[in-house]
């Protein structure tokens, strides 16, 4: 069965809900309602990732997510760190977070694969190609899928070679990073190929531009989440071992059709 992962922005400019989960508390009063709507996971994320967006200093980042980190895994929730800094990524870790989902796949800090490796926790590698300020530059690609498959099959042997044993290993293909419209499409398609690199596979397309280009660029949130669970069922159908998303009940509602359609 497909989990769903929800997303816990503690930001103040992520693309979407920038700032209104900023305050620890009301981050925390957010992942607590995502758990309640059926969330299995929790990504708590101190730095936007958002096409532009600068980076934060681990020091800030640290200081918005270990609060939600700790609360929300204290009540037994399944937390994710959503993270590009190993420094980040351990402390997150001793507070209590099981993952460690890095959308560079450990290419944004040097020390990031070595730091997880001493951990217990799983690491999500994400398929990326340069930071956020730089986020299209490099969407340059012959075969997109083949290229996307291919590099994130380099991260991998990377992790392995670093010490991350396969059982942690979750693969992300980098939706909305480094690939423009149609690539972010064609990548959707090749789900089948990126599941053959034999580990779990993690899809996150939830409100992004592409979406947005689909339905017409007025298209509001309300239109993009429906979006989002459309692609997210999609995805399962593909084998996507979870799906990142911040509107929980629309997802796990098209799941559930899914499911029915396919028992």
């Amino acid at each position: 069965m497909t989990l769903v992962m929800g997303i816990v922005n503690v930001t103040p400019d992520s693309f979407s809900d920038g700032g209104r989960y900023l305050d620890p508390d009301v981050a925390l009063a957010h992942a607590r309602l995502l758990r309640e709507q059926g969330a299995e996971i929790l990504d708590v994320g101190g730095e936007s990732t958002r096409p532009g967006a600068e980076r934060v200093a681990p020091r800030v980042e640290q200081q918005r997510v270990l609060p939600v980190v700790e609360a929300l895994a204290s009540e037994g929730s399944f937390v994710s760190i959503d993270t590009m800094n190993a420094a980040t990524a351990v402390t997150a870790v001793r507070a209590g977070a099981r993952l460690v989902n890095d959308v560079s796949g450990g290419l944004a800090d040097p020390d990031m694969l070595a730091a997880v490796a001493e951990t217990e926790a799983d690491f999500a590698l994400g398929h990326w190609r340069g930071p956020s300020t730089e986020m299209y530059a490099r969407a340059d690609y012959a075969d997109v899928a083949r290229e996307v498959t291919s590099e994130l099959a380099e991260r991998v042997e990377a992790a392995l070679s670093a010490g991350i044993d396969r059982s942690r290993l979750v693969v992300d293909p980098g939706i909305g990073f480094g690939k423009r419209g149609a690539q972010n499409w064609q990548t959707l398609r090749a789900l089948p190929e990126i599941a053959g690199l034999g580990l779990r596979v993690l899809v996150g397309t939830s409100r992004k531009r592409f979406l947005a280009e689909a339905l017409g660029e007025d298209a509001d949130l309300a239109r993009r989440d429906l979006a989002t669970a459309v692609t997210s069922a999609l995805c399962a159908r593909a084998g996507a071992w979870a799906v990142r998303v911040h509107d929980v009940p629309t997802t796990r509602d098209a799941l559930a059709v899914a499911r029915a359609w396919e028992a």
